[in-house]
This record gives C-alpha cells, structure tokens and sequence, in this order.
C-alpha cells in the first residue's frame, strides 16, 4: 500500500463487492448472470506473493553536530528491510506464461510465487517492468494455462458494464461488478504517465494487476489503485491502466526487456481563456509551444514556437500532460500527427519521434581513476521537475581504472568536492580547479554513495 497525492492509494492486493447490479429479467425467464463468463476469465487472474528487499534511510538523531560531521562527514545510514506483498496478475499468453501485474507488485522483488485458482502454485520471474505507466511483465512454466483475450479498450464508453478480478485484502479470488465512470483520467499524481479507466466496481487494497474485463469476458485494464483516505477501502472510484497502453508497453518488454521511449524536443504550457484570446483562439485548452531544442524531432518538422497542438493522432490534447502522456506511450520511429493553430490558421504537421541522443565521453577525460568508463551527459523534460541535467556512468570496463574505483554501469555523479556536477562542463571546471583528492557523489539504486580519487 502506498500513499499517492491527498487520498490516493496504490494497491497490493485484488478488489471488490458488488457496486452496479446488471438489469434483472422477470416474468418467468432465468436471472441473468456472469457466471458463464467469469468460469472462463477466473483461471487467468492469478494471486501474486512477493518476498523483496527494500533501503530505508535512517536519519542520525544529531545530524547538526559538528563534531558527528567532522567524524563521520554522512548525513544518514541504509537499513536493508524485508517487504512482503500481496498482489494479482493476469495471464495474457498461455503458450509463453506471460502473465501482466504492476510493477509496484512486484517492486524490489527476488522471489515470486503464483498461485492459479486450481491451487497449483509456481515460480515467476520478471521479464521487464516500466515504473513511468507501473506495468510490469512475469513469466511462469506454460503449463496447462488460460489466458484472457485482449478487447480494445479504445472502444470503451463510459457507462459501458465491466467486472473486476482480483484478490481483494488477501482473502481470495473475488469479483465485483460496475460500470466505466469516465476514461482518460490523468493528472492524479499516481503514475509519470496516466491514461486511466475510471470505474466504481468496487477495487480494494490488494488488487494491483487484477483484470478489468467486459461482459464478454475480455481484457480491458488492469487494475492498479484506489481513491480514499488512510484505510478505509473502495469509495466508488477505482483505476485501470487500459489494456491497448498495457499490450504496448508488454510488447516492449518482452522483445528488449524495457520500454525506450523517444521524445519530441518541445515544451509548452497549458492554454488559458486569456491565453487563448491573446493567440486569437477560439478554444480554451490546449498546448502552447513554449521552446524548441535545436535539432529534435520537433524542429526538423517545422514545429514553431507560438504553435497551439490541439490534437494529436486525433486524439485531444488539453494539457501539457496530455502531450507528455502521448509521447511517452509512442515507440521510436512512430510518426504523430499533430493539428495545431498558427497565427490563427489550422495546420497538420507530423512528427516523428526519434531516440534520445546522449552524448558521451570517455572517463578517463576527466580522472584517470575513471578510465575505463564511458560517461554520459543526460538532459531529461519532467512533468513535475521541469528540466534536469546529470552526469551518469554508461558503462565500466570490467578490471579498469573506474572499475577498480568503485564506479559501477548505471552511477550518476551528484557532485564533484561537494559542488553539483550536471554537465561535461561542470565537470572539467570542478577537476581542473581542484587539488589533491576529489571526493564525488554519487546516486546508485537510490543510495548516495562517496568515492574518493587520489
């Protein structure tokens, strides 16, 4: 369970208790019910148990002592803690044991059991998660399997009827029923990228990867939290992650083990009323370009600044998130087509989204202790954070300088002597002004770290 923005839970275990009841028949003729359907779709949703290991900083009562600092010059030590979690999956390719969970189910995991409704229970391994959409892709033995079909969520309407599964507080398979509440929720503060299925079928604590389906017994989501304060369970509003972002993002997982993403090389700002009647615009949301980097994608397709997106691949585009959320789902190479307002015109632009480049030097450029590591200069657009720039360790060549200094693939240099390092520029500056040792910091797997150049 975890704390999200004022009131937002994520889950660990699957959901429900009846919220929306289907239209009852009379006059004789048979109840309708969902058994048929559910007796197919059950032995896909799967129970997930989870053994990990999780670092909790422990902050030193007396911090502020200088002589504590003087002896020990760390703000804090790492505690390395035992977690244990309850969550859902479900299987979506029974001939490979594919099955779809969150990846905060599976989280800082090293063992993984999965028990099928027919009791039997197996071992899982992760073949990738992507934390930027929480979707997260395990594989058990392909024996004797069901897997559930996939819809296309993209033809959900809200009102539509739909049954969650899941494993609600640990109690075991349970099902709910409800109905589509709104789609394309975002800007909740659950995840970097949302594109969320709103529904009121009752999810709760524990029902993180269960399955959203339809009343034909198809995939539509997968359930991932819950809106409420503190403890108190389902309030009507749940989340899904629809199942054509989460058959994306499985897609890459399994052919390379992680998700890369493009990007598009503009940032803007949210359209106001006010904006929009200094534009000339007669609309009131959309996205205003605000800054081009020189050589994107972006620029090489003649994209302005002053450009108001207001669709993209048809889709509406409201907000600065909504553009964040569409380029993040988009794979490399794959062309958006943009509709925009310019001087007052409607203009359609397609852009195609290319890798993000990173340049790169080698280490022993900046110490000879870092020969043998390839540094990379990073430049990344958040949502939230805005801009961030930082150094990170590529790779290390095993037996070399920067290995044998402790320099490990995936680093990233926080400061030189204490003063920030976000740049190759920085960098050179910071080396050629010091004397004698160099101290730098670095950020590895969320733990800072101090390695000492002589």
């Amino acid at each position: 369970m975890k704390n999200l923005l004022p009131g937002l839970l994520l889950l660990i275990v699957l959901p429900l208790t009846l919220s929306a009841a289907l239209p009852v028949a009379v006059d004789g003729q048979a109840l309708p019910s969902l058994a048929p359907m559910l007796e197919k779709t059950t032995p896909a949703v799967v129970n997930i148990a989870t053994r990990g290991k999780s670092r909790r900083r422990i902050e030193f009562p007396i911090p502020s002592n200088p002589l504590f600092q003087r002896f020990f010059n760390v703000p804090g030590i790492e505690r390395i803690q035992e977690t244990a979690s309850l969550g859902s999956g479900v299987i979506v390719d029974a001939k490979r044991g594919l099955i779809l969970t969150n990846n905060h189910v599976i989280k800082d995991a090293y063992q993984i059991n999965v028990t099928l409704t027919d009791g039997r229970e197996l071992s899982a391994e992760i073949i990738g998660r992507d934390p930027d959409t929480d979707v997260a892709v395990i594989q058990v033995p392909a024996d004797n399997l069901v897997q559930i079909p996939m819809a296309d969520s993209g033809a959900l309407r809200v009102g539509d009827f739909v049954v969650a599964i899941g494993n609600p507080f640990g109690l075991g398979q349970t099902v709910t029923s409800g109905i589509v509440s709104a789609l394309g929720r975002s800007g909740l503060g659950i995840e970097s990228i949302e594109d969320f299925i709103q529904t009121d079928a009752s999810i709760n604590i524990g029902n993180s990867g269960g399955a959203l389906v339809n009343l034909r017994g198809e995939l539509v989501g997968i359930n991932t939290a819950i809106y409420g304060a503190g403890n108190q369970g389902s309030i009507g509003i749940g989340f899904a992650i629809p199942i054509n972002m989460a058959r994306g993002i499985m897609q890459q997982l399994v052919d390379v083990g992680e998700v890369r993403r493009g990007r598009l090389g503009a940032q803007g700002q949210d359209l106001t009323a006010q904006l929009a009647q200094a534009f000339g615009i007669n609309r009131n949301n959309g996205f205003i370009v605000t800054q081009i980097e020189s050589g994107s994608p972006a620029d090489k397709s003649g994209l302005k600044v002053g450009d108001v997106i207001v669709t993209a691949n048809g889709k509406p585009i409201r907000s600065a998130r909504d553009m964040h959320n569409l380029v993040g789902l988009q794979r490399i190479g794959q062309t958006i087509e943009l509709k925009l307002f310019r001087d007052g015109n409607e203009v359609n632009l397609p852009v195609k989204i290319q890798p993000i480049e990173i340049s790169k030097i080698d280490g022993g450029l900046l110490h000879i202790k870092l020969n043998g590591a390839m540094i990379g200069e990073i430049r990344e657009q958040h949502l939230q954070r805005g801009r961030v720039d930082y150094l990170k360790i590529m790779e290390v060549r095993k037996t070399s300088n920067a290995w044998d200094s402790g320099f490990r693939a995936g680093d990233i240099i926080y400061s030189i002597n204490k003063q920030l390092s976000r740049s190759f520029e920085e960098a050179f500056a910071l080396v050629e002004g010091s004397s004698g040792n160099m101290i730098m910091s670095i950020q590895r797997d969320n733990r800072e770290l101090y390695i000492i150049l002589k």
